[in-house]
C-alpha cells in the first residue's frame, strides 16, 4: 500500500522540534503564527507564565490572503506596543518562511517589532 503524505502531520513534527529550542518570556515573548486555508492568526505568548499577551487574526480583514497577512502583522505589532513589547522570538509554526508567513513577519518588522 502507498500511504499519502500528510503535510499537516509533517508540519506539526517540525513545529514540535522547533518549540524544543525556542521559548518566550515576558520581556521577549514568542510571536506564534498559525495559518489555516482561509485565515492567518498571530499571538504573542509568554511561555514562562503560560499566557497570551496579545493576538490578531484575519477574520475580518479583506483583500488577498497575502494582504490580509500583512494587515495581521501590522495589527500584532500595534498590539505588542500596547503591552510594551518591542522584541519577540519568531515562531513560524513549522511553516516555510514564504508567502503569507513572510508577509506577516515583514509587516510586523515595518511596524516596530524586532526579531
Amino acid at each position: 500500500m502507498i500511504s499519502k503524505i500528510d503535510k499537516n502531520k509533517n508540519r506539526q513534527k517540525r513545529h514540535t522540534r522547533v518549540r524544543g529550542k525556542i521559548s518566550g518570556t515576558a520581556e521577549r515573548p514568542r510571536l506564534n503564527v498559525f495559518r489555516s486555508n482561509t485565515n492567518i492568526y498571530a499571538q504573542l505568548i509568554d511561555d514562562v507564565a503560560g499566557v497570551t499577551l496579545a493576538s490578531a487574526s484575519s477574520m475580518k480583514e479583506t483583500g488577498t490572503k497575502t494582504e490580509q497577512a500583512a494587515k495581521v502583522g501590522a495589527a500584532i505589532a500595534k498590539a505588542a506596543k500596547a503591552v510594551k513589547v518591542e522584541e519577540v522570538v519568531f515562531d513560524r509554526g513549522g511553516y516555510l518562511y514564504h508567502g503569507r508567513v513572510q508577509a506577516l513577519a515583514e509587516a510586523a518588522r515595518e511596524n516596530g517589532l524586532k526579531f
